[in-house]
């Protein structure tokens, strides 16, 4: 198995945060991405429901359209393609090895849990008012106690949660 290398985190660093100035720099706003995917619900429910949307009193705060944020969102699946392709660690996979190696290799398990995880995630981004890099990634670049607390929390959400999971390795 070919060794997977990756890119070096402290450039991937700091491309990120060129990224962060040049939105400021160019868009006036700081990252985010959890409106994008309300407003593209928005955006199809439109199609089905306008006169629906045009009355919602979020839809009336967060117009569905499309705007730089949206862009961002595909840029950043375009841009993790690029990555994966230009550090030879692109690989087409139902189930990651780490979770095949705990639960095995059934998809739809892995494909549950996701999305369950997904709705989870979203829950929270809406009810916080933001995602995690609004909150943590951008709060920190302007030095916010509340944005560095979220980074705290978001990490030690993930290590309980990845502990959880994986703790213990494969299947005895």
């Amino acid at each position: 198995m070919k060794e997977d290398r990756g890119w070096s985190p402290y450039l991937a660093g700091a491309l990120s945060g060129l990224v962060s100035i040049g939105s400021i720099w160019f868009v006036g706003k700081y990252l985010g991405a959890s409106t994008t995917f309300v407003r593209t619900t928005g955006i199809l429910e439109k199609l089905v429901s306008p006169e629906r949307v045009a009355s919602m009193p979020y839809f009336l705060k967060e117009v569905p359209l499309i705007d730089w944020q949206w862009m961002f969102v595909i840029g950043i699946a375009i841009g993790a393609f690029f990555a994966a392709v230009s550090s030879g660690s692109f690989r087409l996979q139902a189930v990651p090895a780490m979770w095949q190696a705990r639960f095995g290799p059934a998809i739809k398990p892995r494909a549950l849990v996701a999305f369950i995880g997904g709705i989870i995630a979203m829950f929270g981004a809406r009810l916080a008012d933001g995602c995690p890099s609004g909150h943590g990634l951008s709060g920190s670049l302007q030095l916010a106690v509340s944005g560095f607390i979220a980074l705290a929390c978001f990490f030690i959400g993930g290590l309980i949660t990845a502990n959880l999971l994986y703790k213990g390795g494969g299947k005895q």
